[in-house]
């Protein structure tokens, strides 16, 4: 083995441009795999740390207009959703969803706590909002069942928010008494604020808001979680099956789309995840492409050494070499050009990588109304790095092979015809 290494080491030195050019193809393509696929992952975290802020396996229903004339009704009507659908939507549907809520906010609000306050939107919910749109509370608790029995005068607002009334200790402010328009709402909880959405809440029971604001039996979003539902098929029925039942409640054609519209986040999700897979798929290829060309230059250059040394091989096989031998020459510097190059290649896009990580790995866009995260954690696991370089080594014994088996033919006679 030392002395192939020997001689394979002395054919580079002979060849040291060819050999470095063909190296270079091997480098950069992969290079090019690892960098595209981490430059990919960047974006693809990106939008899945966005989705994340919510609960995949939920639906928000909200309010629309008739676009079909039904039961003697013209089209263009206003559908207001109420508790009814609430009703009917946990009594006829409880084999999939799990609990039910509604959602009702109102803007312009101003809170304040002695001479400090804020102007924003008030929102009444039900518990399960804070699993559904994952809010992380920091103090105290969120609105409970107690509260939205007794409607309770309640309130958790923003940590942003609760700055502004005691900017020295916030916590202190949960059991302390707000006025929101002059009405009186005890501080039970302080959330974080997702500084990617624009707007900043602040919570209330959902029936106390009702009661302050008049709304009677109306709800603006019905929000609840679901389970069951496993299949893109199965979630396209279910919405059928409601779609149908809620808009018979108000006059409305069974299959009139536009009558209430429903925002079904776990199909969202599946089709946000075959986007990643088909630009995951679009990456790997370009990549692969890339390296293509440089493992055909080191097929190129195999032959060419071939073609270089056929007196040589030639007069080997005259004194007694075995075609074998001559194949596992070849073949073996084929890899070793392949592997060191390869290698280099890898570490420089692992490099590349740690680098856009250190750099813009974290990128967020602020308008000044939010933030949002455009460019995240653009790395490559060392799984596929390692995936990458095996590719790379068998492309490499591969490329190797047919100008390998060309030498092993060579008959004596045609050394005294190579000049």
């Amino acid at each position: 083995m030392r002395d192939i290494l020997k001689e394979i080491w002395a054919t580079t030195r002979k060849n040291k441009l060819r050999t470095a050019l063909t190296g270079f193809a091997v480098a950069w393509g992969i290079f090019m795999i690892i960098f595209l696929l981490g430059a990919g992952n960047g974006l693809i975290n990106a939008q899945k740390l966005s989705s994340e802020r919510f609960l995949d396996n939920s639906m928000i229903i909200g309010s629309g207009q008739t676009s079909k004339a039904y039961d003697g009704l013209k089209e263009g009507r206003n559908i207001s959703l109420n508790t009814t659908d609430m009703e009917i939507t946990s009594r006829s549907f409880n084999k999939h969803i799990d609990n039910v809520g509604a959602q009702a906010d109102k803007e312009g609000q101003t809170v304040s706590l002695e001479n400090n306050y804020f102007s924003g939107s008030l929102a009444g919910v039900y518990p399960n909002d804070i699993q559904i749109n994952k809010k992380e509370l920091l103090h105290g608790r969120f609105i409970n069942d107690t509260d939205i029995r007794q409607q309770r005068k309640s309130l958790v607002i923003s940590d942003e928010n609760a700055r502004e009334l005691m900017p020295h200790n916030t916590a202190a402010l949960v059991g302390r008494y707000v006025a929101v328009n002059n009405i009186a709402f005890r501080v039970v909880g302080i959330y974080k604020q997702d500084k990617s959405s624009m707007w900043s809440y602040s919570y209330m029971p959902f029936t106390t808001f009702s009661t302050i604001y008049n709304k009677g039996n109306k709800v603006e979003n019905i929000v609840f979680s679901f389970h069951g539902l496993n299949t893109e098929k199965e979630n396209e029925d279910f919405e059928t099956q409601y779609r149908a039942r809620i808009n018979n409640n108000h006059r409305a054609a069974p299959d009139d789309e536009s009558a209430i519209w429903i925002w079904n986040r776990f199909t969202s999700n599946m089709q946000m995840n075959k986007g990643i897979s088909i630009i995951q798929t679009a990456l790997w290829i370009i990549g692969l492409f890339t390296l293509l060309s440089g493992i055909v230059g080191v097929s190129n250059i195999m032959l060419i050494t071939v073609k270089e040394r056929t007196r040589e091989f030639g007069i080997r096989k005259a004194i007694g070499a075995r075609p074998s031998s001559i194949l596992r020459l070849i073949i073996a510097e084929s890899i070793i050009i392949t592997t060191i190059f390869g290698f280099t290649g890898m570490v420089l896009g692992i490099a590349s990588n740690m680098y856009m990580d250190a750099t813009i790995g974290h990128t967020k866009v602020n308008s000044g109304l939010f933030e949002a995260t455009m460019f995240y954690n653009p790395t490559v696991g060392l799984d596929i790095c390692i995936e990458a370089m095996a590719v790379i080594v068998l492309a490499g014994t591969l490329a190797g092979l047919i100008p390998a088996r060309k030498a092993a033919r060579i008959r004596p006679i045609e050394a005294l015809r190579a000049e």
